[in-house]
């Protein structure tokens, strides 16, 4: 998979060192598949999860650092890219104001 942007992940990192391996493996990861659905990025990652945002679009969530961030991505399987939309603390995910803006 091609990963847009890896900017955002560094620049989380950045704030959030604490999460710097587990988003940089996650990275590698997503790079080297080729995932068809999400029933294939449930193989490597179980939690992830699909979820429909404010625009009717449906965007899959990370579970980063054992819960404590979350990572929201737009997967285009057909054209193998992930597009990383954004990264939130916990707290930031279950407010859920951020489904609103994507």
């Amino acid at each position: 998979m091609n990963v847009i942007t890896r900017k955002r992940i560094v620049t989380f990192i950045e704030r959030h060192r604490d999460e710097g391996p587990a988003l940089e493996q996650w990275y590698r990861t997503a790079r080297k598949a080729r995932w068809e659905s999400i029933q294939d990025v449930r193989i490597v990652y179980p939690h992830a999860d699909a979820v429909q945002v404010a625009s009717g679009n449906t965007v899959t969530v990370f579970n980063i650092g054992g819960g404590k961030y979350r990572m929201a991505t737009a997967i285009h399987y057909n054209a193998q890219r992930v597009y990383v939309l954004r990264i939130m603390t916990h707290a930031e995910y279950d407010k859920g104001r951020w489904k609103d803006t994507l």
